[in-house]
């Protein structure tokens, strides 16, 4: 991978980021995309391999991964509640290195 592509995915990745109470975190949904998984569920698979990774290095896993739920639009006006998980960076760089 060229130092140019790294840079570009750096910066997207930097500004997908969310801040509350100071607290910086990724969406798994957003995640997904930025990484190239078009399937939820074959990224979910990344993620339990991440957990277990987090586990191996004796962090405790719900202070990185924060299951959570969100609404989403779906058609005609209508909205539906749909998985997804908070991440911290160190969680970002576990399930990227799967």
């Amino acid at each position: 991978m060229n130092k140019e592509t790294i840079s570009k995915l750096n910066k997207s990745f930097e500004e997908s980021a969310y801040e509350q109470d100071g607290v910086e975190f990724w969406l798994a949904r957003e995640l997904q995309e930025l990484l190239g998984y078009s399937d939820w569920r074959n990224f979910v698979n990344a993620v339990d391999k991440a957990k277990e990774s987090c586990k191996n290095t004796k962090e405790t896993v719900s202070d990185h991964f924060v299951d959570v739920n969100k609404m989403i639009e779906v058609g005609k006006g209508g909205k539906r509640a749909v998985e997804d998980i908070l991440l911290t960076r160190y969680a970002c760089f576990l399930i990227a290195k799967i």
